[in-house]
């Protein structure tokens, strides 16, 4: 028994599980060309693991030399197998990491460098286990030496051979291992069908789901209104002269109140269904009308001053949106005079003058629209309170804030949110503002209470572990029925099967 045959059956059989174990999880997360491609991993596994043959050839003639007992070599070489893992698992992060960049480089660092030492682990672990006999029979050779110098060499020659596995037995078992492994590939080729069509159809209903709301309206971003007020200042130019530049400021409510009904209603299209609402709201509130001190009143410009609001959707606009501003009743029309609050929405011209300002200014509207599945505020005011109450039970609070008091029932949910100045990082008087709704976006998405698809997806996943973990099961029982396993044998191969299944 030679270092050289032992180490390559160890380099051999890491790589060829490491690589099978590549193939499987390919074919289990990806599409059949990444598990095309992928069929060469045993190949690229032998070839990128020849450093780790090298020293374990030279390693192994000195843990057989050096060592006393066959416990103590086993221990070494589990310790030799391991720090050459962490080796290429350092490698395998390293490379990784220079081709994501990211913020997140160190934990991704860190998540691959140990993922790939665990997989080469489990894989070398089953390696050691399928060559315990040869192992054994290896590791006993310098030892019979050293104890039986004074014995026959015929006598010792018939002992170690009877030692020996019969090579038609491990052949045998090879044979078996094999089979098995390939029953299993043949087994989960209908779960990728079922997972494939599983994502089909979930695909699909996502294109439904978009194709009506394209038709009815999407998910709804209403940003309540603000005042635009342009002014000018004077600017010196690179000439010398003096020119008149044009900005504008933005007023935004000092209280706010906006209550919301939504009225969920769900759309069959084919086997699918989809989640669409209708909702009234009401809003009222007040501006107070003060200038920065660096403004002088004779600046503004305004006769251009308007009223504003965002709404994401205007096919969702189920009635002409009028607002109560100053005791006028003003009608908002498409258009914005700027978008540093909001892309798309509504606005109208006021009538302000000098004398409003310093003062209180009340205002009310009432807004009947509809969308599919979400509905979202932007709470741009000093103070605000919003509630939505609703007959739909499966709420989804999402976005920048959840409410503060909801409850949630079988006949369905009542929320509310409550913002003051503190709450958000601007004030009521802004210039030369640059708003980004997202941030500060909140309120509810109506959730499917059963995801079927969601559901089969998680069952087919559970295919690889019950597959698996049955045939397996039957290899162990198959080999313990000609001679039972070693214990070492025992905890290499659950060692293997932990680690395998729980990657998967």
């Amino acid at each position: 028994m030679k270092s050289i045959t032992i180490a390559a059956r160890l380099w051999f059989l890491t790589s060829l599980s490491f690589g099978l174990g590549a193939f499987i999880f390919s074919l289990w997360n990806y599409g059949y060309m990444e598990t095309a491609i992928l069929l060469f991993a045993p190949i690229a596994a032998l070839v990128c693991s020849l450093p780790a043959l090298g020293v374990l050839y030279i390693s192994l003639a000195a843990i057989n030399k050096w060592f006393q007992t066959v416990t103590s070599k086993f221990m070494m070489l589990v310790l030799l197998q391991l720090l050459i893992i962490i080796g290429y698992g350092l490698l395998a992060g390293i490379i990784d990491t220079s081709f994501n960049y990211d913020d997140n480089a160190w934990m991704n660092f860190l998540e691959t460098a140990g993922l790939a030492t665990a997989a080469l682990f489990a894989s070398s672990a089953a390696a050691t286990a399928l060559s315990y006999k040869k192992l054994s029979a290896y590791f006993s050779q310098n030892i019979s030496f050293q104890t039986q110098t004074n014995t026959n060499m015929d006598t010792y020659q018939q002992n170690l051979q009877t030692q020996q596995p019969q090579p038609s037995a491990n052949n045998k078992t090879m044979i078996k291992a094999i089979i098995t492994g390939v029953l299993i590939l043949v087994m989960l080729i209908p779960t990728v069908f079922v997972s494939n069509l599983v994502t089909e159809r979930k695909e699909r209903q996502q294109q439904v789901v978009e194709e009506v709301s394209s038709k009815w309206a999407t998910p709804q971003t209403v940003t309540w209104p603000w005042l635009y007020i342009p002014y000018t200042i004077n600017a010196t130019g690179t000439d010398g002269k003096i020119a008149k530049l044009q900005k504008h400021l933005i007023l935004l409510p000092e209280n706010l109140t906006v209550t919301t009904n939504m009225l969920p209603e769900e759309r069959p299209r084919s086997i699918y269904k989809v989640l669409l609402y209708k909702s009234n709201a009401t809003a009222k509130g007040n501006f107070i009308l003060q200038l920065p001190k660096d403004i002088d009143t004779a600046s503004l410009q305004l006769s251009e001053a308007k009223i504003c609001m965002g709404i994401t959707d205007f096919k969702g606009i189920e009635e002409k949106i009028a607002i109560n501003f100053n005791g006028n009743i003003i009608d908002l029309l498409p258009g914005l005079p700027s978008k540093d609050i909001d892309s798309n929405g509504l606005s109208a011209t006021i009538n302000l003058s000098a004398a409003d300002f310093d003062k209180t200014v009340a205002f009310d509207m009432s807004l009947k629209i509809k969308g599919s599945e979400q509905l979202h505020f932007v709470p741009l005011a000093g103070n605000s309170n919003f509630s939505i109450q609703s007959a739909w039970s499966n709420p989804s609070f999402d976005g920048n804030s959840l409410p503060g008091e909801r409850e949630v029932t079988d006949k369905g949910f009542n929320a509310k949110w409550t913002f003051n100045k503190a709450n958000l990082p601007f004030a009521t008087t802004l210039k030369d503002f640059n708003f980004k709704k997202d941030d500060f976006a909140f309120g509810v998405t109506m959730v499917q209470p059963a995801d079927q698809y969601a559901k089969t997806m998680r069952s087919v996943k559970y295919a690889i572990l019950f597959i698996g973990l049955t045939f397996c099961l039957f290899f162990i029982v198959e080999l313990m029925q000609k001679k039972p396993f070693h214990p070492v044998q025992y905890v290499l191969v659950g060692i293997a099967l932990i680690i395998f299944f729980t990657l998967l």
